[in-house]
This record gives structure tokens, C-alpha cells and sequence, in this order.
């Protein structure tokens, strides 16, 4: 029985999950990222010390636990995200990496949200982090998005636009305008999506201590957005002033214009976007995929400059985490993506006869050892029947031994005379290939 939230793909579809993965992944080193793995399990405090997360964590505790109520230090949690085990990883091996440190992770991670479209349980995330000793150069803030645009020109999805703040830019502009608690006003501010301005402005009032005009003022921040530099001097026009908002301007101008020169209206300025996680400081990051903008984020990330540290030593990062199951999901949910074929074989070597099997066999060995996906046909039925099995799992070609042997492409009905040795399908054929409808 299904379990809501921990999704299981069929064949088709997790032949479409891994090719997209070699995508992201192939990607990922073209940039310079190593692969890394952490363990599925953290203790308990290590989560609860990044944020609001605690309803997320998914505890960990054996069947036959001797005491139940075991303190909090002691208890573990899957990890909710790739981040913080990561920054973990980082401050108890800081000995053994070279700095600035680049990897990616493609892993598991669990929350105990309540699963929706799109939003589960048990997902699989891509992530990219950086992180250095005491300080990180910026321009790693800037080259973020550019690996995610590469990830996603190299799939068959709809066009994607990562959304791009600082959060200097928000706090320096809420200093200014006289409002202390800036976290909470991020918080409020990032509801603006789920609630709108007029309870997001009630709630400055209440929460944030915020004057109307103060509230107003924030709004009016959080509606600039725009695809080139333009939005710092509607950040301006607005009459507040402070050293850190100048900052960050200048940093978030930075990221869009690197990115502007990249790839053309792949990265939007939008002052809206804040980022739920306590850890963040500068720039954080979100992307939407054309025709399912309603269903939120695919990708999230930013910089944390104090998520690790080790004595008096910093380890500022910056990353970036594509939600895989997520995309994939919503994708498969709209019927969105097609596979040439359901299964990896590219051939089927026909049986005359069931004493003639090790002959078959012979010949798919020869073209597995050539890299050709190959299975011999399961049984000595007739060779109508041996070709409606291949061509039922969407394999293009049946191989006939003989003297010669032949082999059928059995969508054009076009038959050749073929070497094990020597035959090579077309490359289109070679592996199933996936595709937008």
C-alpha cells in the first residue's frame, strides 16, 4: 500500500530520474564539484541549532530501545536537508580538505511535512556548496546560478528563472528605516507568496513592532524585481539609506549582471525572496519552472557565513540544492516527460531453439562487451511472438543467429546482415532517450 510521501517511480520513470541525475552530475564536475556522501543521521541538537525545523525531524530510536525518553543529546534525526550535515562534515574533517572546498551531494533527506504535489516526505536533493576558511570570495555567490542554468539547458524541462535577493539588501534596508528585529520581519516579508500584502503588513504591525508606513515601506521594497541593474535604483528612489543595504545592493548587482552575461534572463532580481532558514546572510536564491510557478521553488540555496566554525575559525559557504524528486514529480504528475523505451536494452537476441541458447548467449555477451545493452529472448516461441516482446518494452532491434546473422530493426521493418563483433546501433538508439511531450 502506497505510503503518502515517500514516492516510488516506476521502470519508465527511473530511467528518466537517472539520466537526469548524470545530467546534474556531469554538470556538477564541469564546474569543479567533488562528490561527497554524509551519513542519513544527525544528532538531534546538531538540527535543531539551524532554524525553525523542529516539527521537520524525523527521529531515529530502535524498536527495542532501553529507554525511550533517552535526553535530547543522545537522540538522532534524519537529516532535513543537505546543508547542515555538510557543514558538519566540514568542521570534523577541516584538517583533511583543501580550502576553498567544492562538492556536490546527491542524497535522501527527509521531512514530516504534509505531503502535496510536488512537497514529500522521503526526497532526493542535489546540492553544491563551497566553503573556505575565515572568508569566502564573492564571486562563488555569483557563480551559483550559472551551474544551475547549465543543469537545466541541459534537460528537457521548461525554461527555469532562478530568483535572486540579499539578504544585506532586506536588513540594511529595514535598519534604515528604523525597524530592529529584522529577522522577524524577513519571516513576515517571506510570507508574502502564502498570505499577501495586507495581512503580511497587519502582521509587520503586530509582530515587528512596524509603524504603517514603516510596513508600507517594506512592501514596496519586496515589489521590485527586474532582470538587469535597474532594480537598485528603485531600491534607491525609495529614500532609505544604510551601509549595509549598500552592500548588499552592490553584491546582488554582481550576481545579476554575471549571470545577465551567462545566460540572458536566466536569473531575476526579486526583493521578495527571503528564504526561511535562520542560517542564511547574503544571497539567497530560488527558481521557478515556467507553467509551475504555483507550486513554489525547485531549487533554494544561499550564502551562511556562520553555519560552521571550529574555535576561532569561520567556514563562510555558499550552496545551492535542486529539489530532484520535486521537478521530477511535478513533471511526471503533468505527464510531461517521455522515454524512448521502458527498459535499457537496445537489442533482443531471438531463440530458435531452447538448446540453442548458449549460442544466443555467446552473441549478447559479444555486444554487452561493446557497451550494447542486450538480452536474449526469454523463451523458443515463435520469432512473431520474440519480436512483439521487444517491441512491447519499446526495443528497437531483434538479433536472428544464423548463417549470417541478421539483425531487425523492427519500426522500419529494414533487415541486415550483422557481426557481433562489429555492428553498432545508431547512437540515438544506444540508450532510451528522454524527451519533453
Amino acid at each position: 500500500m502506497p505510503i503518502s510521501g515517500f514516492p516510488e517511480w516506476l521502470p519508465p520513470q527511473r530511467i528518466i530520474e537517472q539520466q537526469v541525475l548524470d545530467k546534474i552530475r556531469s554538470t556538477f564536475e564541469l564546474y569543479g564539484y567533488s562528490s561527497l556522501e554524509t551519513r542519513a543521521v544527525e544528532p538531534l541538537d546538531t538540527l535543531l541549532s539551524k532554524g525553525e525545523t523542529s516539527k521537520e525531524v524525523y527521529l531515529l530510536r530502535r524498536l527495542q530501545e532501553d529507554d525511550p525518553s533517552a535526553k535530547q543529546d543522545d537522540q538522532l534525526g534524519l537529516h532535513f536537508d543537505l546543508t547542515v550535515p555538510f557543514a558538519r562534515f566540514v568542521t570534523e574533517n577541516n584538517g583533511k580538505l583543501q580550502f576553498p572546498f567544492k562538492r556536490y551531494q546527491i542524497q535522501k533527506v527527509w521531512r514530516g511535512e504534509r505531503p502535496q504535489e510536488g512537497r514529500y516526505r522521503e526526497f532526493l536533493q542535489a546540492d553544491i556548496d563551497v566553503v573556505n576558511r575565515d572568508t569566502l570570495p564573492f564571486h562563488f555567490d555569483t557563480e551559483m546560478p550559472l551551474v544551475i542554468g547549465d543543469v537545466f539547458k541541459s534537460l528537457p524541462i521548461p525554461d527555469a528563472t532562478i530568483l535572486v535577493n540579499n539578504r544585506k539588501v532586506c536588513e540594511g534596508f529595514y535598519r534604515g528605516l528604523g525597524l530592529e528585529d529584522t529577522a522577524q520581519v524577513l519571516r513576515t516579508v517571506d510570507k508574502l507568496d502564502k498570505i499577501g500584502p495586507e495581512k503580511v503588513a497587519a502582521a509587520l504591525v503586530e509582530t515587528a513592532g512596524a509603524t504603517d508606513a514603516q510596513a508600507a515601506a517594506c512592501l514596496a521594497l519586496a515589489e521590485i524585481s527586474s532582470t538587469d541593474g535597474s532594480f537598485a535604483d528603485r531600491v534607491r528612489a525609495l529614500g532609505v539609506s544604510d551601509p549595509l543595504l549598500d552592500e548588499g545592493l552592490g553584491e546582488l548587482l554582481q550576481v545579476v549582471e554575471t549571470a545577465a552575461e551567462h545566460a540572458p534572463g536566466l536569473v531575476r532580481a526579486e526583493l521578495k525572496i527571503a528564504r526561511g532558514l535562520d542560517y542564511y546572510t547574503g544571497t539567497v536564491y530560488e527558481t521557478m519552472l515556467q507553467g509551475y510557478e504555483r507550486f513554489g521553488s525547485i531549487t533554494s540555496g544561499g550564502r551562511y557565513d556562520n553555519l560552521a566554525s571550529v574555535g576561532n575559525t569561520r567556514f563562510p559557504g555558499v550552496g545551492i540544492s535542486i529539489g530532484v524528486s520535486r521537478l521530477l514529480g511535478l513533471l511526471f504528475g503533468h505527464d510531461a516527460l517521455a522515454v524512448s523505451r521502458s527498459v535499457p536494452t537496445c537489442v533482443v537476441i531471438a531463440l530458435a531453439a531452447e538448446d540453442k541458447r548458449a549460442e544466443s548467449e555467446r552473441i549478447a555477451s559479444a555486444l554487452r562487451r561493446r557497451g550494447i545493452a542486450t538480452e536474449v529472448a526469454p523463451t523458443a516461441a515463435k520469432f512473431g511472438k520474440q519480436i512483439q516482446y521487444a517491441d512491447r518494452r519499446g526495443i528497437p532491434f531483434v538479433w536472428f543467429p544464423g548463417e549470417p546473422d541478421t539483425v531487425k530493426d523492427i519500426r522500419s521493418g529494414e533487415q541486415v546482415e550483422a557481426d557481433a563483433a562489429t555492428w553498432q546501433p545508431p547512437a540515438v538508439d544506444l540508450h532510451p532517450n528522454v524527451s519533453a511531450r
